[in-house]
């Protein structure tokens, strides 16, 4: 059959789709440019950090790095402590730490988060002195504070040892020699913050101390060939003064660069006023995060203790997302309140909900595919904790969607509504603890813990919406 020619100007079948290929071709790679294009810029960006929004996102990226590695070497570090004591010393020293990180993170009595707000509105007022008065004088009020509740701890000890398991009394006493330091590194860390300078506040405590304690048992294992609780204790006390005096030193030297010398004013009323209630807000959320690990030790063993506490450890990994974002953007959500910028405070709250849940997601998700061999690294008896996973990420994930909510409303005034939330989460938290570990165990201090995250994050959310008319939640259609 004869085929009728193409006309002059018109294509066939297959020169047309041989000829749109090339085209096709040209365009996706047009595509990929632009976008590597728009990526380059956006890094550019935030590595010259030329606005706030870009000095956030550096901050909060160098944070995010810092804490991503002391998760990670965190972790491994617990898991050498866990195979190097056995689950019977390890659920000693657990204990043991987590007293330390309640006691000391609840010893400076709201001064870090609070001192992130009034330098950052000293700073925007032009008032160094009040600036240089909270340096000096917060650092030097939570070391008389934690000197003081060392003594009283090592009284209450003393007087009730009998009452105490024998094997908890020696590692407690060690805690309580790292109190003033513990807590001075806590008001530090705020301070460094308002300035940017994450590496200063964070890089110590969370990957010095930690290789310390791990240098410290482990040489001791090579020269002795064994290492206990109170081993792990002595390390303890080492690492904090150590790095606590380092970071001492070097914030020292960095304010002096910034931070010209001149008279010291105090405002220790206003200041107590504002910080009390965020300190209730700190005490009931350290009491909410930590009360399953302590109750537990009540109704079960050290070994179980053991094994809740690196499941706890392994998820830790995810709460690294919200650390980051929160040590880049509290003081900026108080400078842009004392300017009264109420569009830009609007963006960059919406922005930092973002920058917290996606990433906590895909970290959550990445932790229960890989938890049972992490939680197997520690021991074979520890694989139990994997199903604890699945339960406790449900209360994570529900926090995450309301980003820093919590240090929203203290750096905006609202520290008090914010406490009373807390103070309702953890008392829903112990009941649920003392009702459900006997009955569940393990599942149930789990469960205790994200009910109460659960409630709490929706208590925050209504409380921004109404006192602030600030839709903190990450979906948020009103873009």
């Amino acid at each position: 059959m004869l085929q009728e020619a193409p006309q002059p100007g018109c294509r066939t079948g297959s020169e047309s789709v041989h000829q749109s290929a090339p085209a096709d071709n040209r365009n996706e790679a047009t595509g990929l440019a632009r976008f590597a294009t728009q990526l380059r810029e956006m890094l550019g960006a935030i590595v010259r950090a030329e606005d706030d929004r870009t000095l956030a996102q550096r901050t909060a990226f160098i944070a995010f790095f810092i804490r991503a590695s002391s998760a990670a070497l965190a972790l491994v570090s617990q898991i050498l402590l866990a195979r190097w004591l056995g689950s019977h010393e390890y659920g000693i020293f657990a204990f043991a730490f987590v007293t330390l990180v309640l006691v000391g993170g609840l010893i400076p009595l709201g001064f870090p988060t609070a001192g992130q707000r009034f330098i950052a509105e000293y700073t925007e007022a032009g008032r160094p002195d009040l600036t240089r008065g909270y340096v000096f004088g917060s650092r030097l009020f939570v070391v008389g504070v934690g000197t003081l509740v060392a003594v009283v701890g090592a009284a209450g000890l003393w007087l009730f040892s009998e009452r105490i398991g024998g094997d908890y009394v020696l590692p407690l006493y060690l805690v309580l020699v790292c109190l003033p330091v513990y807590a001075l590194m806590e008001v530090q860390d705020g301070i460094a913050r308002n300035y940017s300078w994450i590496d200063l506040a964070l890089a110590l405590p969370y990957l010095v101390r930690p290789l310390s304690i791990l240098a410290i048992v482990g040489g001791t294992i090579l020269v002795t060939g064994h290492a206990d609780a109170v081993t792990a204790g002595y390390a303890l006390i080492a690492a904090v003064w150590i790095t606590g005096m380092a970071q001492l030193i070097l914030l020292d030297i960095r304010l002096g660069r910034r931070l010209p010398k001149g008279r010291r004013s105090y405002a220790w009323k206003g200041w107590t006023v504002t910080a009390l209630p965020i300190f209730l807000v700190e005490s009931f959320y350290m009491l909410l995060t930590n009360t399953d690990v302590l109750v537990v030790s009540l109704y079960m063993g050290p070994a179980d203790v053991g094994v809740y506490y690196a499941a706890v450890k392994v998820l830790a990994l995810v709460s690294f997302v919200p650390f980051a974002v929160t040590a880049a953007s509290a003081h900026k959500y108080a400078e842009y309140n004392t300017a009264g910028d109420v569009a830009r405070l609007q963006s960059f709250v919406r922005d930092t909900v973002r920058w917290t849940f996606w990433p906590a997601l895909l970290a959550s998700l990445a932790i229960l595919v890989a938890g049972k061999p992490l939680l197997w690294l520690f021991g074979p008896d520890f694989s139990a904790g994997y199903p604890l996973l699945f339960i406790l990420v449900i209360g994570l994930m529900a926090r995450a969607m309301v980003g820093p909510v919590d240090r929203v409303l203290n750096m905006l005034g609202q520290q008090n509504a914010c406490a009373i939330v807390y103070a309702g989460a953890f008392a829903l938290n112990l009941a649920l603890n003392f009702t459900l570990i006997p009955r569940f165990g393990l599942s149930g201090a789990a469960w205790a813990t994200s009910t109460a995250l659960i409630v709490e994050s929706i208590l925050l959310f209504f409380v921004a919406k109404s006192r602030l008319g600030l839709h903190v939640f990450v979906l948020d259609s009103r873009r």
